[in-house]
């Protein structure tokens, strides 16, 4: 009986900024679905194909239908396995191949083939009518907890918002299609223990939790974690503009670190310096944007020179946190306590740039003890030879509060009574799987 039915391959592109996806109302210029919501899709052509994926037809589409330039606008996040959807009134099987991209902005160009567009939470597919299937395009691509477990790429603020989405569209699915607090409550532990080392990723969980935990029901869940990403979002945005404020005008950073980068757009320094950043080089990357997207003069140099640079021509040092420790000393990137420790040896300036979230919980009593995850990575990224040696290839290392300046969050510069004040609520708030 399937014989029937013509195959047609299309690929659904999910356009995400921020927290929020592109849906687009289709047109009666169109051949099927008209007047339905749908992502970013059309036809997949002979020439399409690379590596066995139609990234060309992804590419094109969001070309055409948005105006951005895939390459230079959106990232891409993830490709999902394809699936198969079947149109008895059409008379056609669709295979479709899903993807995920970071759009660089929200401002696009429709074509004919769009009334109407919204960016909106993704979970709005559940809730609006659709082309065939659009929910399971979405989750083939979706955040999860394995995927904010996995992240190496990219730092704890961004996988906190990805830890929230996954919440969100966990309880939205509760929410529509069956589920309670009891399921969306086991979603919470495992997001709270997938990153040991970004406390912000458990902060913000158990915020959204203790938020909703009076009512209970998978509907406050969705309302605490959406309020959540909100307020993620400003508080990255206002910590970066106060950090800016309080930059000199030479300007030292290593790893790579979104609200480091945003505070140094906020401060438009005369100079940067970058560290390489091994074993993951991310400096690169960083001293590349900054060079495109600033009038700084930038500098990149490797790890080992950085400190000498560092003393010769910077004034403050500039870093992020994966993790604020209640004592104040700081967990980040692998690099940065010998950074720290120079820059107080020569009078320059640390300035810890971090939302409050990223603060670790108190411990539960005065005889817990914080665990420090420094997620070593792989060894053969250091050597990978036949002798016996022994190998630390540590992601994170903890610089001592008494070499950090100032640490500024959203709500201004902290002491370190406030750091302590900070940790002790954060606790308050674990409480609600207590």
């Amino acid at each position: 009986m399937n014989d029937e039915l013509e195959e047609r391959s299309v690929v659904t592109v999910f356009l995400r900024h921020d927290a929020a996806v592109l849906l687009l109302c289709r047109s009666d210029e169109v051949g099927s679905y008209t007047g339905r919501w749908g992502g970013v899709a059309g036809h997949v052509e002979d020439g399409d194909w690379t590596d066995g994926h139609p990234d060309g037809a992804a590419h094109r589409e969001i070309s055409e239908e948005t105006g951005l330039d895939p390459d230079a606008d959106a990232t891409l996040v993830r490709r999902g396995d394809s699936f198969t959807t079947e149109d008895w009134d059409l008379g056609i099987r669709w295979v479709v191949y899903p993807y995920l991209f970071d759009a660089a902005t929200r401002d696009i160009e429709t074509n004919y083939e769009t009334t109407d567009y919204e960016w909106v939470p993704p979970t709005e597919v559940l809730r609006r009518e659709t082309v065939l299937d659009l929910w399971t395009s979405y989750d083939r691509v979706r955040p999860t907890v394995e995927t904010v477990a996995d992240d190496r790429d990219h730092g704890s603020a961004r996988l906190s918002v990805r830890a929230l989405e996954t919440l969100r569209d966990e309880a939205a699915l509760a929410v529509e299609r069956g589920g309670d607090w009891t399921d969306l409550a086991a979603t919470a532990r495992e997001l709270r223990d997938a990153r040991p080392s970004m406390p912000v990723v458990a902060n913000r969980a158990n915020r959204a939790m203790a938020a909703a935990s009076d009512d209970r029901t998978p509907d406050a869940v969705e309302r605490a974690a959406v309020d959540g990403i909100e307020r993620a979002l400003t508080a990255d945005v206002d910590a970066a503009t106060r950090a800016g404020d309080r930059l000199c005008p030479r300007v030292a950073t290593l790893s790579r670190s979104g609200t480091v980068f945003d505070a140094l757009g906020a401060a438009d320094p005369e100079s940067v310096l970058v560290a390489e950043s091994r074993p993951g080089r991310e400096g690169v990357g960083v001293a590349e944007r900054l060079t495109s997207e600033t009038d700084a003069e930038v500098t990149l140099t490797t790890d080992a020179a950085f400190p000498e640079r560092l003393a010769a021509d910077a004034g403050t040092l500039l870093v992020g946190a994966d993790a604020i420790l209640p004592d104040g000393s700081v967990l980040n990137k692998v690099g940065t306590r010998g950074a720290a420790t120079v820059a107080a040896c020569e009078g320059i300036e640390t300035l810890v740039v971090a939302a409050s979230d990223k603060v670790m919980p108190a411990p539960g009593s005065d005889s817990d003890d914080l665990e420090i995850d420094r997620e070593e990575r792989d060894a053969r990224e250091v050597y990978d030879g036949d002798a016996d040696v022994r190998v630390a290839n540590p992601t994170f290392d903890l610089t001592p509060a008494d070499v950090v300046e100032v640490v500024v969050t959203e709500d201004g510069a902290l002491d370190a009574a406030d750091v302590r004040d900070l940790a002790g609520r954060h606790r308050e708030r674990a409480a609600w799987d207590e």
